[in-house]
């Protein structure tokens, strides 16, 4: 159902509104970790290494649909704070559109040149061969990652984050049942593991699109929502662009989060098979932990694009600050969860009988975790900026972070080995934070200045 989020407690509204979010990416990572388990169980280290291995190419990947879908979905979210139905209809169309294009040319130079690109990730050898399989096969589904990514972010823009929680349930048991069928049935390996995910993914777009089609008439096209006029071509391309300047950026943003976990990775790979599967549990665990401090940055920038259309400033600045507070607090809470039943969760990836394995996952573990508050504020801060249609901040911090994280990638591992590599993400999120935070505060005061001056101004013309 449609949610307006300009009305009502924004505390409540806010934690109504990320409490199926919560559970929703919960199961996302469920679906992901049924994967590593499934693989690691019944094909071994190796065959989870070579997952592993890959897995941050992968994220990469979703990042950048994630981050262009979440952004355009925010002017949807905005046109409904302003109340403007034809806008929401034109924005949901051209927003199909842009995605759609963007994933096929994505997709296509991915699979074309993913051999290239694994060799520069330093993929041991014994593993290539089942690394470039998964990725090859997640890389040519990409479009089902798109379209569900896509329809959930416009269904969140308009308050309804339920509807896509119970179809990503019901994806990740499908998810589970196709991995057990291909990998023990079928007998197809590390391969059937990204059959399975891709087969899932498309499940949630066919439900999503079905319920969407029965309960959302505000998103039924016509034919004139999807056609460019002569007379209107100069408004139809300023509207393209002021998806482009929202989506783009965060599409930017989310891909240079993933480049520099792609670098991490890479470095990782170069200690073999035991590091690489051990930092690939250790990071799918931290995951589902910092999950709570997700879903409220998503559930934040969602109120933030439809309080921001409606104008409605003070909601924002009070939203903001609330968030924040309930993030430290979460922050410190799942912190002290990870450091002393984390390393228990690892040994369902792979067995307790694998103890160097499970001793290096709990010493990354025991490092990152000092670090949780800081990654908890880079959330409501990004978010905040995101649901303002400011994507500029949250993408310097982006390539801020890159910076930190691949120098302290690879300068630490030289010095301290794969410790080194455990400190390199922890020290971005500090950077990555301070530049946020400061980014946010300049842009609600440069936003208020402005307001009183336009009331000033007014009243002397009056």
């Amino acid at each position: 159902m449609i949610k307006d989020l300009t009305k009502g407690a924004p505390l409540k509204l806010i934690l109504l509104f990320s409490v199926p979010l919560l559970i929703g990416n919960i199961f996302q990572q469920l679906y992901n970790l049924a994967d590593i388990v499934i693989v690691g169980r019944t094909l071994g280290v190796k065959a989870l290494a070579s997952v592993g291995a890959v897995a941050p190419l992968f994220f990469l990947i979703m990042f950048a649909i994630a981050g262009m879908t979440n952004g355009f979905a925010i002017i949807t979210g905005q046109k409904f704070g302003e109340g403007d139905i034809q806008g929401i209809k034109r924005s949901y169309a051209i927003s199909i559109i842009l995605s759609s294009i963007f994933t096929v040319i994505f997709s296509l130079l991915c699979a074309v040149l993913m051999k290239p690109i694994l060799f520069m990730m330093n993929v041991p050898q014994e593993i290539f061969n089942d690394a470039y399989a998964y990725i090859q096969i997640c890389v040519l589904g990409l479009i089902t990652a798109n379209f569900y990514n896509l329809l959930a972010s416009v269904l969140r823009a308009l308050g309804d984050s339920k509807t896509p929680l119970y179809f990503l349930i019901l994806s990740s048991i499908l998810n589970i049942f196709l991995a057990l069928l291909l990998i023990l049935k079928f007998h197809l390996g590390v391969p059937g593991s990204a059959i399975a995910v891709v087969l899932s993914q498309g499940f949630s777009v066919i439900l999503c699109l079905l319920y969407i089609k029965k309960r959302f008439p505000i998103l039924h096209l016509r034919k004139s929502d999807w056609i460019f006029k002569k007379e209107e071509r100069e408004k139809d391309f300023k509207f393209i662009y002021e998806h482009l300047k929202v989506g783009f950026p965060m599409a930017m943003q989310f891909s240079v989060l993933g480049i520099s976990v792609l670098i991490i990775q890479s470095v990782c790979n170069t200690f073999g098979s035991d590091i690489i599967a051990a930092f690939t549990a250790a990071l799918r665990i931290e995951q589902i932990a910092t999950m709570p401090m997700i879903s409220f940055g998503v559930a934040l920038s969602a109120f933030v694009a439809q309080n921001y259309g409606a104008r409605n400033i003070s909601r924002v600045r009070y939203s903001v600050i609330k968030t924040s507070i309930i993030n430290l607090c979460l922050s410190l809470v799942m912190a002290f969860v990870m450091r002393y039943w984390g390393t228990n969760i690892v040994g369902i990836f792979i067995g307790n009988d694998k103890t160097a394995v499970i001793k290096i996952a709990h010493d990354y573990l025991w490092i990152s975790t000092i670090f949780y508050f800081f990654l908890g504020q880079i959330f409501i801060f990004r978010n905040a900026l995101q649901g303002m249609g400011k994507p500029l901040i949250p993408l310097t911090s982006s390539f801020a972070e890159l910076m930190i994280r691949s120098f302290a990638a690879v300068y630490l591992a030289v010095k301290f080995g794969y410790y080194g590599v455990f400190y390199a993400g922890p020290i971005a999120w500090v950077t990555a934070s301070i530049v946020v935070s400061v980014g946010y505060f300049i842009n609600i005061k440069k936003i208020i200045f402005e307001r009183k001056f336009r009331l000033t101004e007014k009243s002397m013309k009056g």
